[in-house]
């Protein structure tokens, strides 16, 4: 029986490696490699359509991550030092914008900053202009607004590392700084800076890759100067035309060029310091207990922000369930009749049983995978288990975009692999494994956050018993660890059915679109086609705020700290 078990490992161990190899390696592979041709990075570069979209780019991701640090940065540092009724809520409200990507969001934005909009209506009452004669808001001004939309849909993001960062600090290094007569701001900048300076750097490159790699935003916002929409044009003739997995490569580097450097300059520089505050308690054992008024007042940096945040998203539920809304301030009245007529669209209830389809095989598949994973590195480790952690944790590096490229190369590297996986004829089997392998760092760092909870003298009692490996996984373990379970796989289904550069690249027949899809093509319907994307997309924002309602309950915690752990 134990060497039966035994065996079982190694086969599974072999079929989890060979998924990875073929389906996460390989399309990186393979992407690089269709696009270092030198007649097309020449191209590239030569063309200055192509030259400025890089550009602007890149000038998107930098004026997004300075607003996203310069809105994180404060408030993280006074939620460090600072406790006071409800702070845990406060927190969880920053996080609101994680409930939609800022695709769905950027719908929202039309209603507010458009010529009738929201903003102008209001300035037009103030008497600041006349009527039509307000800013246009989304012509002259539309990088701006992306750039905006984009830092309010990923600050969450640097803030929970910010968060993580300045909670480690040991406070008696600022009671020494602040004793030998440094000001709050040089203390600050002097000693709390260099501390947290590993993770703010962190944090500024995943938001500055991320942006510079973001696909809907700027496409629902109509700025297809910059790379990512570039590529999305270029697919109609992807088959014969290099010059696409050109500009992938070059969006590749350019993130991956930037995570080196962050390891480069930054590794381990201010661990030992950070460590010692954490193991003491770290800041929050020195935080300022804050009442009465004070307490109040505490909430109002936290609500505005969310508020400012989730303007986007409460205008798309607004949008979606209002009678009319043209040129006020306010829906002129609340009706269901667009929700009717979502439902009553022909792509629409296909295009929720089709995500609802990939996302539940996604999360089977990337449970299965992902359970593993967790279980082969924090029980089992056998050699060579570091390189599993590593290549869970490579889709949180590696933008989508690029990923759904290496699938179309995939899918073309071979005939067996192309009757199979041609997204052209059939996206099914791609969308499945692409969901799966994009949320696969979810369900490991659940697993492995529950992994960690259990204690192993059950296991190692079993294991004195005769029961094998296998026999302690599927008796011991997983009955353990059941609540994390559930919380990834609720978190890898909801991500799943709003996936979006996967959906729009590898769904291009009608007939398999997903949601995300879907709502791309109704937004450029004439007449009602906003206002019906509008509930559809408030819809699945309602329906993801309940799933990841469910994954907190599972958890007994915020999904979100799964990735502080």
């Amino acid at each position: 029986m134990p060497m039966r078990g035994s065996m079982l490992g190694g086969v599974s161990l072999a079929l989890v490696a060979a998924f990875l190899g073929v389906f996460l390696v390989a399309p990186l592979v393979i992407a690089v490699w269709a696009g270092l041709d030198a007649r097309a990075l020449t191209e590239v570069f030569a063309n200055p359509v192509y030259r400025s979209g890089i550009v602007n780019a890149l000038t998107i991701a930098s004026v997004t991550t300075v607003i996203a640090l310069a809105l994180t940065v404060p408030l993280a540092w006074f939620g460090a030092r600072h406790r006071f009724r409800g702070k845990g809520l406060a927190e969880a409200l920053l996080l609101a914008p994680l409930i939609l990507p800022p695709f769905v969001g950027a719908l929202g934005v039309y209603q507010i900053l458009g010529q009738y909009g929201v903003l102008n209506t209001l300035l037009e009452s103030l008497g600041l202009y006349a009527v039509g004669r307000g800013p246009d808001w989304l012509g002259d001004h539309r990088f701006a607004v992306v750039c905006a939309v984009e830092a309010l849909g990923l600050y969450p993001v640097l803030y929970l590392l910010l968060n993580a960062a300045f909670a480690k600090i040991d406070p008696s290094l600022l009671e020494a700084s602040r004793g030998l007569g440094a000001s709050r701001f040089t203390t600050f900048r002097r000693v709390v800076l260099p501390l947290v300076r590993p993770g703010l750097f962190g944090g500024a490159v995943i938001v500055f890759v991320w942006s510079f790699t973001e696909l809907g935003t700027p496409l629902m916002l109509g700025y297809d100067r910059v790379t990512p929409v570039q590529v999305f044009a270029a697919m109609a003739d992807i088959g014969s035309n290099r010059l696409p997995y050109a500009l992938v490569v070059v969006m590749l580097a350019i993130a991956m060029a930037l995570y080196a450097l962050s390891r480069l300059l930054f590794a381990r520089r201010y661990d030992a310091l950070a460590a010692k505050g954490a193991g003491a308690g770290g800041m929050d054992s020195a935080a300022k207990r804050l009442s009465g008024w004070r307490a109040a007042a505490a909430w109002l940096p936290y609500l505005a922000l969310c508020l400012l945040a989730m303007l986007p998203h409460l205008a798309v539920l607004l949008t979606g369930m209002s009678r009319d809304w043209y040129h006020t301030v306010l829906p002129h009245g609340f009706s269901l009749i667009h929700v009717n007529e979502a439902l009553s669209n022909e792509n629409v209830v296909p295009g929720i049983v089709n995500s609802v389809t990939y996302a539940t095989a996604a999360t089977v598949l990337g449970m299965i995978v992902g359970t593993f994973i967790a279980w082969t590195c924090v029980r089992w480790r056998p050699a060579g288990w570091q390189a599993f952690d590593i290549a869970a944790m490579v889709p949180l590096a590696v933008p989508g975009i690029i990923f759904a490229f290496g699938y179309i190369g995939l899918a073309y590297a071979s005939p067996l692999l192309r009757s199979w996986l041609d997204p052209f004829r059939n996206p099914t089997a791609l969308l499945i494994i692409a969901y799966a392998i994009r949320r696969l760092p979810h369900v490991v760092r659940a697993a492995s956050a529950g992994l960690s909870q259990a204690p192993e003298v059950f296991e190692e009692a079993a294991a004195s018993l005769g029961a094998n490996r296998w026999t302690r996984l599927r008796r011991i373990t997983l009955p353990l660890i059941a609540g994390s379970l559930a919380a990834g796989a609720l978190m890898t289904f909801s991500f799943s059915m709003l996936e979006v550069s996967d959906s729009l690249i590898l769904a291009q027949k009608r007939e398999f679109w997903p949601i995300t899809r879907v709502i791309y093509d109704l937004v450029n319907v004439l007449g009602s086609g906003p206002a019906i994307a509008c509930a559809f997309a408030a819809w699945a924002m309602l329906f993801l705020t309940a799933t990841l309602a469910a994954a907190a309950v599972f958890l007994g915690r915020n999904p979100s700290s799964l990735f502080r752990d």
